[in-house]
């Protein structure tokens, strides 16, 4: 089917390349080249340091004790730290529910970003105390945290699920089931 042309009234103008963009494309590029590494120096950040993705500087994982306790714990990367005050445990199915944390001391620090802080390194172990749930039942249990590197770098809250097994009466403590487990690698 063929379509009557419009026209404008006037010949489309040829483009022609503008004699100043090179100029001007060169210029932004020697500004950002001269200023970035002065940004990240201003921010106390290396630009050569490699950051860990959240859930390897912060790697979570977690077992179930009995039907009503479970065990979180966070392995943080050296040069790492986990906010106290960021912690939010959830747990599902409906029915079932976490009490207060049991989460140990911290060590106070001045923090660039939040002032005066309770922070975590090393490794992080906290008691969940568990209602509303059975033993041989499965519960996904979330954990949300947040932290920073030493170099100055700050991660986004972050949240890491996974579910458990509640072990039946006697049986003692679940296996400890890591958020992200390993990848599988195709070479050995």
């Amino acid at each position: 089917m063929d379509c009557a042309r419009t026209s404008t009234g006037s010949r489309p103008k040829p483009l022609r390349p503008d004699p100043g963009f090179g100029r001007r494309v060169g210029a932004i590029a020697a500004a950002l080249l001269c200023f970035c590494p002065l940004a990240l120096e201003a921010a106390n950040v290396e630009p050569n340091v490699q950051l860990l993705p959240p859930e390897q500087a912060f790697r979570f994982s977690a077992r179930a004790l009995d039907d009503r306790t479970l065990e979180a714990r966070f392995v943080i990367a050296d040069g790492y730290y986990l906010y106290r005050d960021k912690f939010k445990f959830v747990v599902t199915p409906e029915g079932a529910a976490l009490g207060v944390p049991d989460l140990p001391a911290g060590k106070m620090k001045t923090d660039e970003f939040f002032g005066k802080v309770e922070t975590y390194r090393g490794t992080l172990v906290v008691k969940l105390p568990l209602s509303g749930a059975a033993a041989g039942q499965s519960v996904v249990l979330a954990a949300d945290s947040q932290g920073c590197a030493d170099v100055g770098v700050c991660y986004p809250p972050s949240r890491q699920k996974l579910t458990l097994a509640l072990p039946a009466p006697g049986s003692g403590p679940g296996a400890l089931v890591d958020a992200t487990p390993p990848k599988k690698s195709w070479f050995k």
